[in-house]
């Protein structure tokens, strides 16, 4: 009779026996911090291109008069110790945190934003939630306007909404008695007067735009006051181009929000069964509209722009509806938000 099983077949064996287990994290690849962080760098352009830093975390510190560009989705940024910086950054699905800065420009998109012991910052800000300042004095807050090819899928990668931005609903959270320690920046302030796009080599091929025309954010008002009586509700249904018809519209957006909504709110808001259905396929998206005579000229622009009576897209019909809509949907939204 042969031998069950062959000395080769036995080696064989004790090799596989003896070889070390390969995790699934040893095989990923060994990230280099300088890659992720601009350290002590004076008076130069500098910064990481779209697809340089693809979610990861990122830090900038002790930087003086220099042009800051991180133009890439990030997981969290700290910015600290900076001084007299034009700083962009990209779509941030975490926090975005300055310390210890002051004097610089500042365009910034996160879900969640705080400062400490910065002095004399402009922001223009997208944030997801409440932004927070603490210990820090003349700070200055406007809406976020820029635009280059990729951000629009960097929002999206982080998860980030450009309609859900409280960027004027700041926080203090150690106010100082008979101080104003922030306040709105003019109505009329625009990103490219505050900062200029990158002129180096390593840019050459990025396009960017600076200003309200093109943003990927649309550009609110926020918490200033209203300039006319009158606002009209647009509320989209699970439009994929909703940026481009609002766009079309034109005029002033004095909010905007997306959110989720169950057929029954949809119904019980709008106080329609029309929009059941649509309120089905994903997140509404509602505009509140602010100019002169505005629900004859947002239902003129909606007709122009999207057609008669499409069934994705509510407009309040008449001014008396409008202030129940808008009344009504944002009360929905921050019993939403709260809940939440």
């Amino acid at each position: 009779m042969g031998c069950l099983g062959s000395k080769e077949d036995s080696d064989s064996k004790a090799t596989e026996t003896n070889e070390k287990p390969t995790y699934s994290w040893e095989k990923r690849p060994r990230l280099d911090p300088k890659d992720y962080s601009i350290i002590d760098v004076t008076g130069e352009t500098v910064g990481k291109l779209p697809g340089e830093i693809n979610g990861q975390q990122f830090i900038i510190q002790n930087c003086q008069n220099c042009n800051i560009f991180i133009l890439d989705h990030t997981d969290s940024i700290q910015v600290d110790d900076c001084t007299d910086c034009r700083i962009a950054i990209g779509p941030c699905s975490g926090s975005v945190f300055f310390r210890d800065c002051k004097e610089c420009q500042v365009v910034v998109a996160c879900q969640q934003f705080r400062t400490r012991d910065c002095k004399k910052m402009d922001f223009f800000l997208c944030c997801a939630t409440q932004p927070v300042i603490e210990s820090s004095s003349g700070m200055k807050f406007g809406c976020y306007q820029y635009y280059y090819r990729e951000l629009a899928g960097q929002f999206e990668a982080a998860n980030l909404s450009v309609f859900n931005n409280n960027w004027s609903s700041i926080f203090d959270f150690t106010p100082a008695a008979g101080e104003t320690t922030w306040i709105l920046l003019p109505e009329d302030a625009r990103v490219s007067e505050y900062m200029s796009s990158p002129d180096t080599e390593k840019f050459a091929n990025v396009v960017i735009a600076a200003d309200e025309s093109m943003s990927v954010v649309p550009l609110t008002l926020g918490s200033r006051r209203k300039r006319f009586d009158e606002c009209c509700l647009v509320v989209f249904f699970c439009e994929k181009d909703v940026q481009r018809r609002v766009k079309d519209l034109l005029y002033e957006q004095k909010q905007t929000k997306e959110i989720e909504m169950k057929p029954e709110d949809v119904e019980r808001i709008f106080q329609s069964e029309d929009y059941k259905a649509a309120a089905e396929k994903g997140p509404v998206i509602g505009l509140e509209f602010n100019s002169k005579d505005c629900v004859r000229v947002t239902n003129e622009a909606v007709r122009y722009t999207c057609g008669d009576s499409p069934p994705s897209i509510y407009v309040s019909p008449t001014s008396e509806k409008a202030s129940q809509d808008i009344d009504a949907f944002y009360n929905f939204v921050d019993m939403s938000m709260t809940s939440g």
